[in-house]
């Protein structure tokens, strides 16, 4: 699962470059050179009013430059080891599961149908590996523009890469804009849109024409789940992609909900839920399945109560989207 915030990321105490954010303007401080790290050097998730940090042990594992953006993986002493493109934090080990159990079986659990899904981003392999769970399903595409994250995940983060080259995946390095225009009509129950935030190379997923792409190429009765970015530090992006999935999909079929995560900032992100002709994804919820399910894989955040819970939003946030 691939989700950026606009927070910087410092490496304290070793500086050797600094590169400039070009969406939030926050100066960022960074060793480029891969080697042994310091055990006094930490990851600084920083707004400049707001940070959170993270301390590192023993070398940087990863380093990439691609065509689309910097490719990292370090190893921390609480979360453990932890991906980063350009400099913000997509996934740890220690709290991966909450996003992907949550991007995953909530319309798994809603949708009683699901036999063919599309997914969108995902280039850490969290959201392929709690798919799979579901024997239901025939067939996953994966489309992820940057192989370099691919690669990254499967030799430095097994635990979340391992199903990658599960048989019912047909994982493909491309753009993932350009293959749902492509795609034939009605062509998937389930769409999820596992991406960064909208800039660089996810910026055409947070646009009208691309959601209006995605419904055409759902089935009658599917639904999609959206990386809907953090209502307080993010709030102009999560109140626009609010409005445009209602555009699209009508006000009474578009739900957010929230998954709590330590490492992103404010621990607070929102994921959308929306249906294709109407699936409620609490009214739909099978709870005795849906805890049979939980327990069955001994699951680390989704249950049958969370599942619930997380669409009763504060009101702070219903005010934003009202």
């Amino acid at each position: 699962m691939l989700f950026q915030h606009p927070l910087s990321i410092a490496i304290e105490d070793n500086p050797k470059s600094k590169i400039q954010n070009p969406k939030s303007k926050i100066e960022m401080t960074i060793s480029q050179q891969p080697g042994k790290i310091s055990s006094t050097e930490w990851v600084t998730d920083s707004n400049g009013n707001f940070a959170i940090s993270i301390r590192l042990k023993g070398e940087r594992l990863f380093h990439e430059v691609s065509p689309f953006q910097t490719v990292e993986v370090f190893d921390t002493y609480d979360r453990g080891k932890m991906l980063t493109i350009d400099r913000m934090v997509m996934c740890t080990e220690a709290d991966e599961a909450a996003y992907h159990e949550m991007i995953a079986h909530v319309p798994m659990l809603t949708h009683h149908g699901v036999k063919d899904v599309l997914v969108i981003g995902a280039g850490d392999g969290g959201t392929i590996r709690e798919l799979v769970r579901h024997q239901g399903i025939e067939a996953i595409t994966m489309v992820e523009i940057d192989e370099a994250v691919v690669r990254a995940s499967k030799q430095f983060l097994p635990t979340i890469s391992s199903a990658l080259e599960h048989p019912k995946l047909n994982l493909l390095i491309d753009d993932g804009i350009k293959f749902v225009k492509n795609a034939n009509e009605s062509s998937y129950d389930l769409v999820i849109i596992d991406s960064s935030d909208p800039v660089g190379p996810s910026e055409g997923l947070f646009t009208l024409e691309f959601y209006q792409d995605v419904y055409r190429c759902l089935r009658p009765g599917g639904v999609i789940t959206v990386q809907s970015e953090s209502p307080i530090f993010h709030q102009k992006a999560f109140v626009d992609l609010n409005q445009c999935l209602k555009q699209i999909f009508g006000n009474d079929s578009v739900h957010c909900y929230l998954v709590f995560i330590p490492m992103y900032p404010t621990g607070m992100w929102s994921l959308t839920y929306c249906s294709k002709q109407g699936v409620d994804p609490v009214k739909n919820l099978d709870c005795e399945k849906a805890k049979q399910f939980a327990k069955e894989h001994k699951l680390r955040y989704y249950n049958a109560e969370i599942h619930q819970a997380a669409f009763a939003l504060p009101e702070f946030i219903r005010g934003m989207i009202s």
